[in-house]
Order: C-alpha cells, then sequence, then structure tokens
C-alpha cells in the first residue's frame, strides 16, 4: 500500500506562506477546487473527491489521529464516473459529512505542500511526502520537519485528524 508523511497545520498570513512555498516548489502552482465525501465506514476513512464532473478519486487511508509528522498508509482508485460512485457509496455506507475546498498545490521534491482554503474552517497546510520504495519513516519525517522549518510552521500550529474531523467538532 502507498504512504506518505504528512503534517497539518493552521497557518496566520497566506501571501507570507504562498511566497515561501512558491520559493520551495519545483513546478507551477496548480490551483485545484475539490469537493470530499466522507463515508461511514468500520476502519480508517473513506472519501470520494470529485475533481470535474467526469472524474474524482476514491481514496481509502489510514492515519493516526496525533498532531505532527505522521505516517498515513493510502488507496486511490479513479473513477470518470463520480457522482454515481457517490450515489452508490451513500447508499451502502452513509455520508458522513462533506468537505469543500480550494487547494493550492506546490510540489518540492518527492512533497506535496497543500495550502487548503477550506469552506467554514479557514486556510490550512498540509505537506504530503510520498515515501519512495525503500524508504524509511524516520527518512520522511526528516523531509516534513526541515519543509516545516523552511515554511515557518510552528509546532503550536500543528493540528491532528482530517477536515471532516474538526468539522464535526464545530
Amino acid at each position: 500500500m502507498p504512504a506518505n508523511i504528512e503534517i497539518k497545520a493552521r497557518f496566520h498570513n497566506f501571501a507570507a506562506l504562498q511566497s515561501r512555498a512558491t520559493a520551495l516548489s519545483d513546478a507551477p502552482l496548480q490551483v485545484i477546487p475539490q469537493e470530499d465525501t466522507f463515508f461511514h465506514v468500520p476502519k480508517g476513512r473513506l472519501k470520494l473527491r470529485q475533481l470535474a464532473p467526469d472524474f474524482g478519486q476514491l481514496v481509502y487511508y489510514e492515519r493516526p489521529d496525533r498532531d505532527g509528522p505522521k505516517r498515513s498508509n493510502y488507496i486511490l482508485a479513479p473513477t470518470s464516473e463520480p457522482a454515481a460512485l457517490k450515489s452508490a457509496l451513500a447508499a451502502a455506507l452513509g455520508v458522513r459529512g462533506v468537505v469543500r475546498k480550494t487547494r493550492y498545490l506546490y510540489m518540492s521534491g518527492q512533497t506535496r505542500i497543500h495550502l487548503d482554503d477550506v469552506e467554514g474552517l479557514g486556510q490550512f497546510m498540509e505537506l504530503e511526502v510520498v515515501l519512495r520504495a525503500g524508504q524509511t519513516d524516520a527518512e520522511g519525517q526528516a523531509i516534513a520537519e526541515d519543509l516545516m522549518g523552511r515554511l515557518g510552521v510552528r509546532p503550536e500550529d500543528l493540528l491532528e485528524g482530517a477536515y471532516m474531523d474538526i468539522l464535526e467538532q464545530k
């Protein structure tokens, strides 16, 4: 199962963080509107990410709920019929909730830097260090911690859980 090391944090100065992410990025910025529908499942998290009317991704992942860098194991399954898949999953499992966001994606080496503007929650930053074959969690964590420092992420800004969890706590 593919894995990454990820962190999630609040931030307060979008322009400053965007400037730092741009300086670290190896590729042009991508702006991606996303709608994530979470479904009730007995373990892990299951969401359907709709990116366009004819494209989405079913994402299953398992990750501990704690702040700081943490390993996330995931499975991605693309779909060309996200609306039909959403209806089937909603009928079978029930909808836990929906997260709508605009994602600003920057790439730095093997790391995806996300600046997310989440409807109803505010602005956040995520790092996803995509682990390569044979790469240890400790190596991924070292990359994440280095980028946290370079982006100005403070330990008190770190969050645990998913946006869905934060919405449910509101």
